[in-house]
């Protein structure tokens, strides 16, 4: 990815233009036994006081209160100067190709992925300077829309197409086998079976009838 944070020159500034009253602070001051910031903290604050920096150096400057979408997207265009992909034009022999093998004129501009992942850093640093959500330019609709229109060129440039990785669904586990009933009442009365019950089932030994009482004919 092409680094932004260096870019806009010189040293964070908390003003964002006089006489505006805007959410610009950047929390630099720490207290001790505090651990340090993570890289990606680090980067969220360079990011912040580059586009402050951005806005006093403007003409006419701009002051954070009044900054929307707009001046978002001209601080993106600001940014192609410094950076380090090669972005090809339709004219170009090497559109399209993912790995040319010559270099050519064409300019180098900002990777998307770079202006995707800053404009996410600035959108929760805006936030947590003071920022209110529903007045945030780094979320506007045409910021969106832009970040989507540089992906669609570079990738029809570069032929490198950007895909979103599809998330992997659990398969669905199967069900537990059901017992059927019958064989459960078979092996459970199994072994309970007296060995003298009439009809019984199984080896048990067969019981003879009892022997039929006819009346003795006599002579008298």
């Amino acid at each position: 990815m092409d680094s932004v944070s260096e870019s806009g020159g010189g040293g964070a500034s908390e003003s964002t233009g006089e006489g505006c009253s805007s959410a610009t602070g950047t929390g630099t001051a720490a207290a001790a036994g505090v651990a340090p910031p993570s890289r990606y903290e680090s980067q969220k604050r360079r990011d912040w006081n580059t586009f402050l920096q951005y806005l006093k150096n403007h003409k006419p400057p701009l002051c954070l209160a009044r900054c929307s979408g707009a001046h978002v997207i001209e601080f993106l265009k600001y940014l192609d100067q410094f950076g380090k992909t090669k972005v090809h034009a339709s004219p170009c022999p090497y559109f399209g190709h993912p790995n040319p093998p010559a270099p050519c004129p064409c300019p180098l501009k900002q990777a998307w992925g770079s202006l995707d992942a800053l404009i996410g850093r600035l959108r929760a640093a805006y936030e947590e300077n003071g920022g209110r959500p529903e007045s945030n330019p780094f979320a506007a609709r045409a910021v969106r829309i832009y970040l989507r229109e540089v992906r669609e060129a570079q990738a029809k440039a570069r032929g490198i197409p950007y895909e979103k990785k599809k998330r992997k669904r659990p398969a669905p586990t199967a069900p537990p086998p059901e017992t059927s009933t019958s064989t459960t009442a078979t092996a459970t009365t199994g072994d309970n079976q007296p060995e003298t019950t009439a009809g019984g089932g199984g080896d048990d030994p067969a019981v003879a009838p009892p022997p039929s009482t006819t009346a003795a004919s006599t002579s008298v």
